[in-house]
């Protein structure tokens, strides 16, 4: 399905960038694998899960290459790009997955654990797709495929920071594919429910957080990888601008934000009549203070 393309894969030494990576390489693709090597909180760094990727890559008869640039920097991310050009003299798709956690309660964050964080989500998934943009510009052609997250879809406890560079990276693939559609570039993005270094990482000090937790070792990072493969192929050149979610074997398409309810008062409105009539018209479709875990309630199958 990707034979001729080249793929950068950010994050792609371990979990579900690796199985991604892998994968696009089964399907022909030519693939750079990115990976800095730092822990799951960013920090540190080690040129060796890219390269064993490239070495399984190469193993396995495809062709590969390893690039240890940071995406949170600009030129670094630039650089991933180049990586590629210069390899393959080519670059025709890109996967925004690297990531890291830095969990704290809202009221206790610093602004290094947001800074971090919002830094390799969000920064990083617009500096690498920035330095794409251009050379899918000119030849008028190119897919990205983001990593999301329902933490920030729907949400969770703990995770502003991450929830707001995820939800952040769903905007910016839909403004990519909305600013980019006349060039016959498409941007999608995937929010991944999968057993990673990662996901290891999510405190499990409740009942209820250690019984998500086992749910969530069951999802394996291979399970992310087809439908990724798919969404950067001409297979799926209809599908621009949408956001899945994957779960073991279920592929989901989400919801995007639309109006559900309206009130009008043609005298216009006062704070009093927005208290005693537009809320109490609104409160019927009001949105629960939802958990990711409160929506998917059933186990993965």
């Amino acid at each position: 399905m990707l034979a001729g393309k080249v793929m950068v894969v950010t994050g792609a030494g371990g979990g579900i960038g690796r199985d991604i990576a892998l994968a696009m390489a089964r399907a022909g693709a030519r693939v750079v694998v990115n990976d800095i090597g730092a822990s799951v909180a960013g920090e540190g760094s080690d040129a060796g899960p890219a390269q064993r990727v490239v070495d399984e890559i190469r193993a396995a008869g495809g062709e590969a290459v390893a690039n240890t640039d940071s995406v949170s920097e600009a030129r670094a991310a630039a650089h991933i790009v180049t990586s590629a050009l210069d390899t393959f003299g080519r670059i025709d798709g890109v996967v925004n997955n690297a990531g890291i956690l830095r969990d704290r309660f809202f009221h206790k964050m610093g602004d290094d654990e947001w800074d971090a964080v919002i830094k390799v989500h969000l920064y990083g998934a617009y500096y690498v797709s920035r330095a794409a943009a251009t050379h899918f510009k000119a030849q008028e052609s190119g897919v990205f495929v983001h990593m999301t997250s329902t933490s920030g879809l729907i949400g969770n406890f703990g995770q502003a920071n991450y929830a707001a560079a995820k939800l952040g990276v769903a905007a910016l693939s839909k403004s990519i594919a909305l600013d980019m559609l006349k060039f016959n570039v498409r941007s999608n993005c995937i929010a991944p429910f999968a057993w990673s270094r990662m996901i290891g990482s999510i405190p499990t000090e409740t009942e209820a957080e250690q019984q998500r937790v086992a749910r969530m070792k069951q999802m394996t990072p291979a399970k992310i990888a087809p439908l990724a493969v798919c969404l950067a192929s001409d297979q799926a050149a209809d599908t621009n601008g949408q956001i899945f979610a994957v779960r073991n074997n279920e592929i989901f398409l989400i919801s995007q934000p639309r109006p559900v309810r309206s009130v009008h008062r043609s005298e216009g409105w006062t704070p009093e009549m927005v208290a005693s009539h537009a809320l109490p018209a609104l409160k019927a479709q009001y949105f629960p203070l939802d958990r990711s875990s409160d929506v998917f309630t059933w186990d993965p199958v």
